[in-house]
């Protein structure tokens, strides 16, 4: 006798890709309203990424902060040099966001990174825009997180 349709084990491949899918997207679009969070997530992916980097090519590797934007050195011939190579580049932090450094006095905030991917001092870097908050850390372990 033919079979005409779809078995259920069919339509339930479909219908979990379909989930697949749609998280994907979910997870990838910001979040309404423009908080600071996607801006604090892509700051620490990129320390991540030069701390990962100071390991990997055994150099030194920096990123600076302001109350403007951010940006990443590499300590190379005896003295640090500028990164504008993808994921490296600086940016500026979007407008509107309030940068908050670990004093008040300081107008920028440098992170140092060894060769071991080990920070020169712990730190953190507070992001406030639209009455919310988003902080990225650097563990004297060298760990970095989004709180």
């Amino acid at each position: 006798m033919p079979r005409n349709g779809f078995t259920l084990v069919e339509l339930m491949v479909v219908i979990a890709l379909m989930a697949l899918m749609a998280g994907a997207v979910v997870m990838t679009v910001g979040a309404p309203g423009g908080g600071p969070a996607a801006g604090a997530t892509r700051f620490a992916s990129r320390l991540a990424a030069a701390r990962d980097e100071a390991i990997v090519s055994g150099r030194p590797m920096s990123a600076w902060v302001t109350p403007s934007g951010y940006g990443f050195d590499r300590f190379q011939g005896g003295r640090w040099q500028p990164m504008s190579a993808a994921p490296f580049e600086g940016d500026n932090w979007e407008p509107g966001t309030d940068v908050k450094l670990a004093t008040a006095t300081e107008a920028r905030v440098r992170v140092r990174f060894d060769s071991l991917g080990l920070p020169d001092s712990p730190a953190s870097v507070r992001l406030v825009r639209d009455g919310r908050t988003a902080e990225v850390r650097v563990a004297a372990n060298g760990d970095v997180a989004v709180q």
